[in-house]
């Protein structure tokens, strides 16, 4: 199930390696192993896209290829993972990060009423005070959420291929007894 359920909706990788935005990595886009469906693969993708996704920063598509390139993992599935972060979570996902990095860093969590003047200024002066407990409770959900995803996707895998090899087992019983 998993293979097949994935393989359905995976993208050419030809076109993929061809696609204007990716050109940047050149030659690299030639491993074999970025498009093989296997347990390992499968799960390092997904565990990169969930891991960037909850970063703040911008180019999630292109910072998920970067590490799925080196990391030798299904870089369709991590590049489309990173949009379980998408304009609808967005603000949950940062927030929940923003939450948990100004707890651990023993700030106060911003006041209801914050005088938001998005010029350069204020960006200067109160986005760094923002963007530093984000980031870190970003990386801290994001490896959290990753290491669920790694393992989640291995168990389910495992548990797919027992299952399988049970039904394959109960089927041959039944055709020599029958």
């Amino acid at each position: 199930m998993p293979k097949k359920f994935i393989k359905r909706y995976m993208p050419d990788h030809n076109k993929i390696r061809t696609h204007k935005s990716l050109r940047i990595f050149g030659t690299l886009l030639h491993d074999p192993n970025l498009w093989h469906l296997n347990r390992r693969s499968v799960a390092a993708g997904i565990a990169i896209g969930l891991f960037v996704a909850f970063l703040p920063l911008p180019l999630h598509m292109l910072i998920a290829a970067a590490l799925a390139i080196p990391l030798r993992a299904n870089l369709p599935l991590a590049v489309a993972v990173v949009w379980v972060n998408n304009p609808f979570t967005i603000v949950p996902f940062y927030y929940l990060g923003y939450q948990l990095g100004a707890a651990l860093m023993g700030r106060a969590a911003l006041p209801r009423e914050t005088d938001l003047d998005p010029g350069i200024a204020w960006l200067l002066n109160e986005g760094w005070d923002i963007l530093q407990p984000m980031m870190l409770g970003g990386v801290i959900v994001g490896l959290i959420c990753a290491l669920l995803g790694y393992v989640g996707m291995r168990l389910l895998w495992r548990w797919h291929v027992v299952h399988r090899l049970h039904a394959r087992q109960r089927g041959v019983r039944h055709r020599k007894s029958g």
